[in-house]
């Protein structure tokens, strides 16, 4: 039996196979979202399913394992690798007589504690409050009482659970509308530089694939990054000198995407994630050393298609290729990798080590003079090759 350390909560994973290809036997990526929740998993079960039970989505029979095993390990909350109906989630708790949580929640959890900026906290506050509307007719049993009467909110005989309803619709439509502004303040801001005839980079791809290590090692900047999932949040633009060009572009490091993000965090980092959709070229950041790739870059896909970002220009960066194993290191630094049908330029990068970044640089550069003198994608190649 592991031992949870101190401040950390003991919880139980639970993830059901329905035969999707990405379904993660292991649960190992919401092992880490649970550690990065400042949880500490102490014991995994899976299960295979033709559909979900209406009532309590695993049946009753794999409920009752479940119990057993969260009580022998001494957890104290159940997560599930898939997103629960309120219904199924209330349904569950009573079973278990234990609280209860999804995937969702968790990413939603962890979107609380790390965003920082105030655009970012308001579009966390948004997505959690939306989330929150969908379980309040079914979760809490004590928003069914009755309210009202002279000088009661509400009026008279309107229940708890409408006036609860109601304040949180409200609390929505006020997040709305500060968002609206914040994102008209970064539309001046993206104006400014296109009169700048600014060259704008963004960086994306699967959370952890290294995004904001390249990013400092690109700018010599200084921003937050750890080996956990979602490690930065807040978007951050730095100019970054391309001395091939002779001139400088703008980066900017977004968040993370990850599978089964949930939509209200799409839609409401829609704000954020604009810096994708307006940028003229996308360094799509993917993490090399891990096997799951593919499908990683699939759920990145799935996203910009999901923000309208899919037919930007795509540079594909392999990033960790010190982690791989000599045989299974790239033969040359600069390669086409097929997206979606259409061949892709690749590079390989370490940007920990900082190996392939000059030829990193240098594609930047061909991307930049292209964009100024309409030079042709042939010659991009070309002057990559160049580099020593």
């Amino acid at each position: 039996m592991n031992v949870p350390g101190p401040g950390t909560a003991p919880v139980l994973l639970v993830g059901v196979d329905f035969g999707a290809s990405h379904f993660d036997g292991d649960l190992e990526e919401l092992g880490l979202l649970a550690a990065t929740a400042g949880m500490h998993p102490v014991a995994r079960l899976t299960c295979k399913r033709k559909a979900p039970d209406a009532a309590l989505f695993v049946g009753s029979g794999k409920a009752d394992e479940i119990r057993t095993l969260a009580h022998m390990h001494g957890a104290t909350e159940v997560l599930f690798d898939q997103s629960l109906s309120p219904a199924q989630q209330r349904n569950l708790e009573r079973h278990l007589e234990l609280p209860v949580n999804d995937r969702t929640l968790l990413i939603l959890e962890i979107f609380a504690q790390r965003a920082r900026s105030h655009e970012g906290k308001l579009q966390v506050e948004l997505a959690r409050l939306q989330y929150l509307s969908t379980r309040l007719v079914r979760r809490w049993s004590h928003l069914e009482r009755q309210t009202g009467g002279i000088g009661a909110r509400g009026g008279p005989g309107e229940k708890q659970i409408e006036l609860d309803r109601r304040m949180i619709g409200e609390a929505i439509k006020r997040t709305r509308e500060r968002l609206v502004k914040v994102k008209r303040q970064r539309s001046t801001q993206r104006r400014q530089r296109d009169r700048r005839e600014t060259f704008n980079i963004s960086l994306v791809g699967y959370t952890n694939a290294g995004k904001s290590t390249l990013f400092n090692a690109l700018v010599k900047a200084q921003a937050y990054t750890a080996d956990q999932l979602f490690a930065t949040l807040d978007t951050t633009t730095r100019q970054l000198y391309l001395a091939g060009a002779g001139r400088s572009v703008s980066l900017s490091d977004t968040v993370g995407f990850i599978r089964d993000l949930p939509h209200g965090l799409v839609d409401a980092f829609q704000a954020t994630l604009q810096e994708a959709v307006d940028a003229d070229l996308l360094l799509h950041v993917v993490d090399a050393s891990n096997q799951a790739f593919p499908e990683q870059m699939a759920q990145v896909m799935r996203v910009l298609h999901e923000i309208g970002a899919a037919d930007v220009p795509q540079l594909l960066v392999f990033n960790k290729i010190d982690s791989l194993e000599l045989s299974q290191r790239p033969l040359k630094p600069l390669d086409e990798f097929d997206v979606d049908g259409n061949p892709t330029p690749r590079v390989f990068v370490s940007a920990r080590s900082g190996a392939g970044l000059d030829v990193l640089r240098n594609v930047l550069s061909g991307r930049a003079l292209m964009s100024a003198t309409s030079m042709p994608p042939s010659q991009e190649t070309e002057l990559a090759a160049d580099e020593p």
